[in-house]
């Protein structure tokens, strides 16, 4: 992403705050980095409800898994982001079904059922409401950051485990995955589940995740169809 004309690499001008005598170290710099990122800026233009809306867009236009008409399901989806890119790219045709534990703002033209992704009634309710099995399953699911790195890359790796048993019941045959993961990427166990699921599996850091963090997002496509053995 171009950033703005008043900007130009290392000797580009920051914004600092003015009350920054008043504010923790940390959040102090969480509120310079938000001011000066040009995602949140964008992302606020389009009316997405985050920055993370980018990196989805990012990943479809590398691996277009977005098809016309496609069924979409988003895990964890608040606030929703992902769900905006999700219905702009399947349109009219298609249907987006967007769910979290936590309740979240309407989005027009997806539906929304606040619901526990563990409950063994939640795959069959979310198929239903799909009106069928899911061409298209997204998680940008984390663990609350602990700041010891091994427990949260094995807390979101547990995550993305539940996301993709959900997968697993709700996807059709040929359709795809797509979750976060911590640097490392998937653990060897999970790894080879996705490769037996999967026709193709990769790690992937779109431009829109910070330089910094050690998100990683896990694409797998080609759904080989039930558990594997």
């Amino acid at each position: 992403m171009k950033k703005s004309g008043g900007t130009s690499g290392r000797g580009e001008v920051r914004a600092r705050l003015k009350d920054r005598k008043v504010r923790t170290v940390s959040s102090r710099r969480w509120l310079e980095r938000q001011i000066n990122d040009p995602y949140v800026h964008a992302a606020k233009s389009k009316g997405y409800r985050s920055r993370a809306a980018f990196k989805i867009v990012e990943l479809d236009s590398q691996f277009r898994f977005f098809k016309k008409g496609a069924r979409v399901l988003d895990l964890g989806a608040a606030p929703g982001g992902w769900s905006q890119i999700a219905i702009s790219r399947v349109g009219p045709a298609g249907q987006v079904v967007a769910t979290d534990i936590l309740a979240m703002e309407a989005i027009d033209g997806v539906t929304f059922l606040q619901a526990d992704m563990l409950d063994p009634d939640t795959p069959q309710m979310l198929i239903d409401a799909l009106g069928g099995p899911a061409d298209v399953v997204l998680t940008d699911m984390a663990a609350p950051t602990t700041g010891h790195r091994a427990t949260d890359h094995l807390r979101t790796s547990a995550l993305l485990e539940a996301a993709l048993d959900m997968a697993d019941a709700t996807l059709k045959p040929g359709g795809a995955f797509i979750g976060k993961v911590f640097q490392g990427g998937a653990t060897g166990e999970l790894l080879t589940r996705l490769k037996k699921s999967f026709a193709t599996v990769k790690h992937v850091k779109p431009p829109a995740s910070r330089a910094e963090s050690v998100e990683l997002y896990l694409v797998a496509l080609g759904f080989r169809g039930g558990r594997p053995t």
